[in-house]
């Protein structure tokens, strides 16, 4: 936990609560599932444009009328949301890790403690928005340029490299996790839940 920020935010009025930050629940989790849902369903579509004579048996069955163009609409606009969200996610995670109180006797399943967990999941976080974002680019120039006219507007490189973004993404999920269930990093609400207790009365 970081004592100057912390005396910072005492010095605004603000105090910290039974989650150790400044509001009920940490926010920084929830994002991570729109980011991370989001471009997945973008890589998925744009699979699902790429081989759409396989897939249109199965939105005939479910009555959606749907067209290779569509496909690519939905692809495009997840993963360019996911981008957007995505630097709210790391902005939130590094303001909540700074706040962070882990417990020191205990290594995750990884074998690794808390301290070299937020490291990694930090440093990784940065990297998977950068690698986010390029993905985002290069779509974006496929989609209005360089493959505008092509029936196939996503390019098979691009198809893989986001089938590896998404193995990364388990990786690095997987370490979030271990803060949150592990760690005990910002869970004590929740926990509080799972009791039967109520957080809010405790942070009364």
């Amino acid at each position: 936990m970081n004592p100057t920020l912390i005396d910072q935010l005492k010095q605004l009025g603000i105090e910290l609560g039974v989650n150790g930050l400044p509001y009920r629940f940490p926010v920084h989790p929830n994002l991570v599932h729109l980011s991370l849902g989001l471009f997945i369903i973008g890589i998925i579509f744009d699979f699902l444009g790429t081989f759409f004579k396989l897939d249109h048996p199965i939105f005939k069955f479910l009555v959606i009328p749907t067209t290779r163009e569509n496909l690519y609409d939905v692809a495009w606009y997840n993963v360019l949301a996911s981008t957007v969200i995505s630097f709210f996610t790391v902005l939130f995670g590094f303001f909540e890790i700074l706040l962070a109180n882990p417990a020191t006797n205990v290594k995750s399943s990884w074998g690794l403690e808390a301290g070299p967990t937020m490291l990694l999941h930090g440093i990784g976080g940065v990297l998977l928005l950068i690698m986010m974002a390029a993905m985002t680019v290069w779509r974006g120039f496929q989609r209005y340029s360089w493959r505008k006219n092509n029936i196939h507007q996503a390019k098979w490189s691009y198809l893989l490299i986001g089938v590896f973004i998404m193995g990364y993404m388990f990786i690095h999920g997987t370490l979030g996790a271990q803060l949150g269930a592990e760690f005990g990093i910002h869970s004590t609400a929740a926990n509080l839940i799972q009791q039967g207790q109520n957080p809010n009365q405790i942070l009364n």
